[in-house]
């Protein structure tokens, strides 16, 4: 593969797994796009996540830190991480979460889907292959009904509209105007395909593996999923705008 890939990876007190996924996201990368990079996003962690960052990118080329003042939430640091690895020519751009609960194996199948015609490729948990592991009933409850509550006010095919494993054409991200973006928490992942979708590019959903973190905690919080609820109708109605 001749691309440039760069992986985006925001990190908020995740010392326990940061180095993991960073040197495994980075090997992944080598093996199917060499040359492509890591880029740890880290919103000034007191546990020492950004100090330990710092160490993988001074042993290892391929990882980057980018260091921000405070926690303003997942949107803007992924905001910030995307403007990075555009300026710098990446041809595709990748989500995943730091905490391991994706797989950076699949990284490849998501390239893959990119360069079989894909412009988004979804790691899925809820398509068909995908699995769920170590998740209780209530939060595998949660977890689709945002999923279909989603899927219904904003009227998309999508299964897994949170899903954060993701692999983005250059193209896409350029095209649908990330300056407006407006969510914080997890709704940017709904906010993100819901424009590509818009604008007519072709996403498709990957099956994957999701396996409940390790170590630390969650960063779900009433005041997200309050920013959820509120947020979503507000995109349906700028759709029909449109």
């Amino acid at each position: 593969m001749s691309k440039t890939a760069w992986l985006i990876l925001p990190t908020y007190n995740e010392a326990g797994d940061v180095e993991r996924a960073a040197t495994s996201a980075a090997a992944e990368l080598e093996r199917v796009a060499p040359g492509s990079r890591v880029l740890i996003v880290d919103d000034a962690s007191p546990d020492g996540t950004g100090e330990l960052a710092d160490r993988l990118a001074a042993a290892n080329p391929a990882i980057e830190v980018l260091h921000r003042s405070q926690r303003e939430g997942l949107g803007p640091a992924y905001l910030a991480g995307f403007a990075r690895a555009l300026a710098a020519g990446a041809d595709l751009v990748l989500e995943m979460d730091a905490d391991l609960s994706h797989d950076p194996g699949d990284i490849s199948r998501l390239i893959a889907a990119i360069e079989t015609g894909a412009d988004v490729a979804l790691g899925s948990r809820y398509t068909s292959g995908g699995v769920v592991l170590n998740w209780g009933p209530l939060r595998r409850f949660v977890s689709r009904a945002g999923c279909l509550y989603a899927r219904i006010v904003l009227d998309l095919p999508i299964r897994d509209l949170t899903g954060g494993f993701k692999c983005f054409r250059r193209e896409v991200l350029e095209a649908i105007d990330l300056a407006t973006v407006r969510s914080h928490g997890y709704v940017f992942q709904v906010e993100l395909t819901l424009r590509a979708v818009r604008h007519g590019f072709c996403v498709v959903e990957i099956p994957i593996v999701f396996r409940d973190r390790e170590h630390g905690h969650s960063k779900m919080s009433t005041r997200i999923a309050v920013e959820a609820a509120w947020l979503l109708p507000q995109l349906r109605q700028r759709r029909n705008a449109r």
